[in-house]
């Protein structure tokens, strides 16, 4: 699974193929999509298109809410499937654990069955708390390859990346760049976004980037995983030059002072 790879988020269908285009032109070749994001077909089509072999393109996609419970999960896998094409899911993920349904554990159950009839390469979590993490681990003793969560340098996670660190778990970023402009929190007049950060920003023109630049590249580092979205081209190639500079460790350092465990989506504690 390549470290950088691109996500499709809130990307329109009729927008999304010519967006995965341009960023395996750019040289992705990690794509992250989930049913419930409705595009899962444009990823398909860029791919067809893109003169690539789909052994070359690692594809993610993510079993929505609907269909957890062990008898829903196969049809929805299959769905998911014949709408992303080819005779494999590189990665599948349960996207939120909803546990006030009562069913994550069988429907863990039934992903790990999906893997071992080799239908799916790997297969983990997103949303996943450590309670989460804990009841499917303790229930089936089969460890998610990874869990995608909400993680950027207002929200860094550290007790839950710890967990996976401990127990080999990829942790994969979404929302790796926060969001642009943050409702602020009660009583606060100005709250920029996080690459509006006059950190961030004094960083990056230090090494001569921009400030998306600078938080990619503090994820890299980190060891996680990274999924930025656009449909910008300017944007898709710019996310993508990360990896011919460095953070110092002043740097590094400046960015883990930003930690406010402040989310910009849904909180895993109430959603669903």
């Amino acid at each position: 699974m390549p470290q950088l790879g691109f996500g499709v988020f809130q990307i329109p269908e009729t927008e999304t193929a010519r967006a995965v285009e341009t960023a395996l032109q750019t040289g992705y070749r990690s794509i992250d999509t989930a049913a419930a994001y409705g595009n899962e077909a444009g990823v398909r089509d860029a791919v067809l298109t893109s003169g690539l072999n789909r052994s070359d393109v690692f594809i993610t996609t993510k079993l929505q809410n609907s269909d957890h419970g062990r008898h829903k999960v196969p049809r929805a896998f299959e769905e998911s499937l014949d709408k992303l094409g080819g005779d494999h899911i590189d990665l599948y993920l349960i996207h939120w654990p909803i546990p006030h349904k009562g069913l994550t554990v069988e429907t863990w159950e039934a992903l790990v069955e999906l893997q071992r009839e080799e239908r799916v390469r790997s297969i983990g979590v997103s949303n996943f708390r450590v309670e989460d993490l804990d009841r499917i681990i303790d229930a089936t003793g089969v460890v998610p390859a990874v869990n995608q969560i909400e993680l950027h340098p207002r929200l860094q996670q550290l007790e839950l990346r710890r967990f996976h660190e401990h127990h080999g778990i990829v942790t994969e970023a979404w929302s790796p760049l926060g969001k642009a402009h943050q409702a602020p929190p009660s009583g606060a007049a100005d709250h920029p976004g996080v690459l509006d950060d006059p950190t961030i920003e004094r960083i990056a023109t230090a090494h001569g980037r921009t400030p998306a630049q600078v938080v990619l590249r503090w994820h890299i580092q980190l060891g996680n995983v990274v999924i930025p979205k656009s449909v910008t081209p300017s944007r898709i190639e710019e996310n993508f030059q990360i990896f011919d500079f460095e953070l110092g460790d002043d740097d590094m350092h400046a960015l883990f002072e930003l930690d406010r465990e402040e989310r910009t989506g849904p909180d895993p504690d109430t959603f669903g």
